[in-house]
């Protein structure tokens, strides 16, 4: 495993970070909890050292999922990445849309960040993970109804106090950000990106790039559509998010599929999966710090630790982006 520096500070994550959405099971259609704690387990023993969870995740399923899953573990040698500014227990802030959690039961989700909010989520998100501090603290989506100013001041009592060492956003775009870094110093962004959604390229990742800010890519593998192991017609199992997800239209599956096998020569080059030669071509591309990977089990996190064994060459890199660009998905 590689690690890289965040930001303007001490702290290094692995490039491929074990992402715990899947792991709480909340829209993806329930979770096995031991199939997770041994997927981070096993992805820790190859040096995936740095999680990221959240509350939301199965409405707080995932963070106790982790705690578990690290027991053990010196705290120094992992890195706990969450965030706040979710809520399903209270009807307060921006209304995000409406879910059910893994028992079937209605919930509202609300983007909240006021200070309070935040002062009660960490306390909760602490007791969760079983550890008495956050490596890397994150808003979750910007929310309207509160100031960026409250929300990064909250943040910054939280690591004045020693229950956060760092802070970051998640889904804010550049002025969002610059208002942000007013307030405390803000060392990264958490954004969707992949192959197949790129729009960060524009405005995001030029200012990080100029402003020495990490971009930590959720979703580089696009919920499993990279991978190759989708086929059109594919059924999704109940409360699978992915159904209503346009990339998985059977147009489209066709479609990124004809491009996976148009690069599989350069993965069977390297005795590498479709899904880990799409972790390592997005790692190359400029701004991006790390890639976050979600596993529902041991193999798919093994698989996506073991990518970063291998490296693309220049024009390998060059091949792919060249096919990517004939890639043309439907709306």
């Amino acid at each position: 495993m590689k690690y890289r520096k965040i930001g303007n500070t001490d702290l290094h994550l692995s490039e491929v970070t074990f992402g715990a959405w899947a792991a709480g099971g909340w829209m993806w259609g329930g979770t096995e909890k031991k199939d997770a704690i041994d997927a981070i387990r096993d992805s820790f023993s190859l040096g995936v050292t740095s999680i990221d969870t959240a509350p939301i995740y199965g409405q707080g399923a995932s963070e106790e999922i982790v705690g578990e899953a690290i027991k053990g573990i010196p705290r120094d040698q992992i890195q706990i990445l969450t965030k706040y500014g979710m809520r399903w227990d209270l009807k307060k802030g921006d209304f995000a849309f409406k879910s059910k959690k893994n028992n079937g039961v209605d919930i509202d989700i609300y983007k909240y960040a006021g200070k309070e909010s935040i002062k009660k989520e960490c306390e909760d998100s602490l007791k969760r993970l079983g550890t008495d501090y956050i490596d890397l603290y994150q808003i979750h989506w910007p929310d309207s109804t509160t100031p960026i100013e409250e929300s990064m001041e909250a943040v910054a009592k939280l690591i004045d106090e020693g229950k956060v060492l760092y802070a970051g956003v998640c889904n804010y775009d550049a002025s969002q950000m610059e208002e942000a870094e007013k307030y405390l110093n803000v060392v990264s962004d958490q954004v969707p990106y992949s192959m197949v959604k790129r729009s960060i390229e524009t405005e995001l990742i030029p200012y990080c790039l100029q402003h020495k800010k990490s971009i930590l890519a959720y979703s580089p593998l696009e919920r499993g559509l990279l991978t190759g192991k989708i086929q059109a017609g594919h059924q999704f199992a109940e409360g699978d998010h992915r159904q209503s997800v346009s990339f998985f239209k059977d147009e489209n599956i066709k479609r990124t599929n004809a491009f996976l096998q148009a690069i599989k020569p350069i993965a069977d080059s390297h005795q590498l999966s479709l899904g880990q030669i799409v972790l390592l071509w997005t790692l190359e591309q400029p701004g991006i710090t790390i890639a976050l990977a979600g596993a529902r089990n041991s193999e798919q996190a093994v698989q996506n630790a073991k990518a970063i064994d291998k490296k693309l060459t220049i024009e390998e890199i060059k091949i792919i982006s060249d096919n990517l660009d004939k890639l043309q998905l439907v709306a």
